[in-house]
């Protein structure tokens, strides 16, 4: 394994790195995601506020994690994880015990937003800019694989665990002990984990350029093929010229409209599947069988992205996202139901690490943290719309086969989207490494 810049970590620095992310990662999404909607009931009978008021509290949270998306990865780019993934962690604490304790509706509102500053610097998009600013391109994709099938169980560790403290100490006194765990896992593996020199965005950007580089940074461009500086360096790099560019546009709309139908899918599968006379159980299989597939979508795209250029794979998985949507709306016994969950699951599985290597793909990496920042943001923002947006659109088509075979339509036009975000430089190129 070679550092992507060998003055800034060692072999062992770089598993250190990965293996704190894995962690943490997991945690975080955990406490702060996947907690709620296991919680949500209990808070809403236990204290009379609606499920509506509920939920828009948490997308509350989401949307500012959207807004804050850009900043963060500004900071990145120029000061590196440690500090801001620390004060993530220390920041999502804090909301978790306001959360907690709020005795009534704006309290319990403030704590999702300030949950929401804590997202921001702790879910996968601050981790995805730390692994591919430390990770050389050949290593990159195996790093951000592992670290996507490490957080991809944060759901299956969570959700029942959250469940088990719900029973035993009510959804107030469960926030806090998520809260402490979150404190005692995630503080001291961020700031101990992410230590190291930063590679900062002008060493990228005279990367294989001459000039002032460091002797060290040239001994590392005569070990990396032209290939790799080729995908590394684009001609118009200027993080604001790309982010207006109609390639950046289409990906951040593609991956949007994507994230919207994806997570509809897994907030309304249950209820759908409900709808059609099955039981709570059975769905709820269907739902965590749809878990592993993910996680068997992951251990795939190392090979995608072998075997595809950049706007084939782009499209490929988004149109794998759209058809199994499809098939969920008009299956209907319960092996199948299954099997279509679970490939979508292994479809969904793939988005993520789709977005991961969007922006080092086709405009390398010297401004990946504002560029992934930016593009997250309508990803985020879609995440948080999707539970109303599938349950507004089951109402207004009257069930959840026609919204399904909606959402299958919106894939469709995402699809369509993708395939003007490939820079010219890039369309239908299989890249290297």
């Amino acid at each position: 394994m070679h550092p992507a810049h060998p003055e800034t970590l060692s072999r062992s620095g770089l598993r250190r790195v990965l293996a704190t992310l894995c962690i943490t990662v997991t945690v975080s999404y955990g406490v702060l995601y996947y907690a709620f909607p296991v919680l949500l009931t209990s808070i809403a009978s236990t204290t009379g506020w609606s499920t509506t008021f509920l939920t828009a509290a948490f997308s509350g949270g989401l949307l500012l994690a959207a807004i804050l998306g850009v900043p963060v990865g500004r900071w990145l780019d120029r000061h590196g994880p440690r500090t801001i993934m620390t004060g993530g962690s220390v920041i999502g604490t804090l909301a978790l015990v306001l959360i907690a304790v709020a005795p009534n509706r704006p309290l319990f509102a403030t704590g999702w937003v300030v949950a929401g500053a804590a997202m921001a610097a702790v879910f996968y998009p601050p981790a995805f800019t730390t692994l591919t600013r430390w990770y050389s391109r050949g290593e990159r994709v195996r790093a951000l694989t592992m670290l996507t099938l490490a957080a991809g169980l944060a759901s299956t560790i969570f959700a029942p665990l959250t469940a088990f403290l719900l029973e035993h100490l009510g959804w107030g006194r469960t926030y806090l002990a998520l809260a402490a765990i979150l404190a005692a896992v995630t503080v001291p593996a961020h700031w101990w984990g992410l230590r190291g020199r930063w590679p900062g965005a002008a060493v990228d950007a005279v990367h294989g350029q001459g000039g002032r580089a460091e002797d060290g940074q040239r001994r590392h461009d005569q070990h990396e093929h032209d290939q790799h500086d080729r995908a590394e360096r684009r001609p118009h790099d200027h993080p604001a010229r790309i982010s207006r560019s109609l390639p950046f546009l289409a990906l951040a709309t593609a991956l949007g409209l994507t994230s919207l139908v994806a997570f509809a899918v897994i907030i309304n599968l249950v209820p759908m599947m409900e709808e059609r006379g099955m039981s709570t159980s059975t769905a709820a299989l269907a739902l965590g069988l749809g878990g592993f597939g993910q996680v068997i979508g992951r251990l795939c795209f190392p090979a995608l992205t072998r075997w595809t250029g950049v706007r084939l794979r782009t499209a490929l998985i988004l149109l794998a996202v759209a058809l199994t949507t499809a098939l969920l709306g008009v299956l209907t016994t319960v092996t199948t139901l299954i099997g279509a969950s679970i490939a979508a699951g292994i479809a969904r599985g793939l988005v993520p690490l789709l977005q991961a290597t969007a922006v080092s793909e086709r405009w390398g990496t010297a401004h990946y943290g504002r560029l992934t920042g930016q593009l997250s943001a309508p990803i985020t923002v879609t995440m948080a719309l999707s539970p109303w947006f599938g349950s507004a659109i089951a109402d207004l088509l009257g069930g959840y086969t026609a919204a399904f075979l909606a959402l299958a339509g919106v894939g469709i036009v995402a699809t369509a989207v993708s395939l003007l975000s490939a820079p010219r430089t890039q369309a239908g190129k299989a890249p290297a490494g």
